[in-house]
């Protein structure tokens, strides 16, 4: 069978290459706005998929720039009308259509309390983009899949794109040039392994460290929107602080590792769940008693959690059929949610 979702999988390589074509100029204005303001916070102002590329986007920010990301619940202003003190801050918003009221009106009101507001979104004329200083758009293209694949993609790009440009990191600008090339090999990738195990299960853990836990976060709730299977996505550390409680014989986990300096952490959590009896599934290493998925090796730390993700959009796209749903339309959900 086939779905627009797989057709928009596909796609991945080619949205990412507009994306860094089309969009250079506005992510070169914007990383000069974040030079000359020099902010010493970032907030973000998301919901769903865009909230996960919110999470990488703090992640990079942290380890790349040193500068700490919190995240601002949009309902502050759409809600409970509040405005909130954001001299020195960078506010980047990021929304697939750009429509919700919540995402638009904390937009503006991160304006008018002082700070430098980015919108991240696939159409430039938004009300988001409309509200901000400054707009990147995503050049994805349309997508009609409720589930968000491609234009998670490109907002985590985008993100990642914006930060290489401001530090003036040429390492990770490079990185970010060969995302194209390294998302068409992620789509190569089979990980039909994990697809046998995940065919009849009713709930699974996915963890990560680092940018991967946002990957986690993502994979967590494609799980829940196209397959209907119940799962969480923690910390390889936060897993140990409780949740491994219900880890028993034969449930299920999968663990986000690339190669940086959180793939040890990964490991080792991997390899103890796995001594408690979960059917472990890993990338980025092999470890005891796991059974390893296959990765793009050698990438940058700070893309490679992205670059699973598209071999995991693949995955999930032929998991979603196998357990009886069609992945383009999600029970209850609708492509664009406006909430306040």
């Amino acid at each position: 069978m086939t779905s627009f979702m797989a057709a928009e999988v596909a796609e991945i390589p080619a949205a990412a290459a507009r994306f860094l074509d089309l969009s250079a100029n506005a992510v070169r204005q914007a990383a000069t706005a974040l030079r000359k303001d020099d902010p010493a916070l970032f907030v973000t102002v998301a919901r769903g998929s865009s909230d996960h590329a919110a999470t990488y986007f703090k992640y990079a920010a942290e380890l790349l720039a040193g500068v700490p990301v919190a995240s601002v619940g949009p309902s502050i202003a759409s809600i409970y009308g509040r405005p909130l003190r954001l001299g020195r801050a960078a506010c980047v918003g990021i929304s697939q259509s750009g429509r919700s009221p919540d995402i638009v009106e904390m937009m503006r009101a991160a304006g008018a309390g002082g700070a430098l507001t980015i919108a991240i979104t696939n159409f430039a004329d938004a009300p988001m983009a409309q509200a901000s200083a400054h707009c990147l758009p995503l050049q994805a293209g349309q997508e009609k899949s409720v589930a968000a694949t491609k234009t998670f993609v490109t907002s985590v790009l985008a993100g990642v794109a914006l930060l290489a440009e401001w530090q003036d990191d040429k390492e990770l600008r490079d990185a970010v040039a060969g995302l194209p090339e390294a998302f068409e090999k992620a789509l190569a990738l089979d990980w039909s392994a994990l697809g046998g195990r995940l065919a009849r299960a009713q709930s699974l853990y996915v963890l990560g460290r680092g940018p991967g836990f946002a990957i986690a976060s993502e994979a967590a709730l494609k799980f829940k929107e196209t397959c209907g299977l119940h799962a969480e996505a923690y910390s390889a550390a936060e897993v140990l602080h409780g949740p491994s409680a219900i880890v028993q014989a034969r449930f299920p986990v999968l663990a986000l590792g690339v190669e940086d300096a959180a793939l040890p952490h990964v490991v080792a959590t991997a390899e103890r769940l796995a001594a408690q009896g979960a059917d472990v599934y890993l990338t980025g290493a092999e470890a005891k008693g796991v059974v390893t998925l296959p990765s793009v090796p050698g990438l940058h730390p700070l893309v490679a959690p992205l670059v699973l993700a598209v071999s995991f959009y693949a995955f999930i796209e032929s998991l979603a059929w196998r357990r009886g749903f069609d992945p383009d339309t999600p029970p209850h959900l609708r492509k664009v949610t406006e909430t306040l």
